[in-house]
């Protein structure tokens, strides 16, 4: 029998934002900067209407940064509005973002952070 524990959180939402290569930095900065705690990088390729303008309008992919973020549910709205300024999803073409609800996640939570909840919550 394993003494090992671990916390599942629920309240807890994944923000993704796409945007033009170079602009991550700058939306994981505002992120950071609104509460989150931290984010994943990667990269991608994107094509649409936008990308046909290559030699005989054969398409040309073009690549994109895909920033994914977890946030608590009571930070989402902040956090959100913080990137999509940042990212500059206001101009046409710059980009998208969107928020999947999770049902559930788990990492390492430190004790004094699940006591300090809890004891907010009243919950045990």
């Amino acid at each position: 029998m394993s003494t090992r524990e671990f916390t599942v959180l629920t309240d807890v939402s994944m923000i993704t934002c796409v945007v033009q290569r170079g602009k991550a930095e700058n939306v994981v900065l505002a992120a950071q900067d609104a509460g989150a705690q931290g984010a994943t990088i990667y990269y991608g390729h994107g094509s649409g209407i936008r990308e046909r303008l290559g030699l005989l309008g054969l398409a040309v992919d073009i690549e994109k940064e895909i920033i994914t973020i977890l946030v608590g549910d009571d930070q989402l709205d902040r956090v959100f509005e913080k990137i999509y300024f940042a990212a500059g999803l206001d101009l046409p073409g710059a980009g998208i973002i969107y928020v999947t609800k999770l049902d559930k996640a788990a990492t390492f939570v430190p004790k004094e952070v699940i006591d300090r909840i809890s004891a907010r919550t009243g919950s045990t």
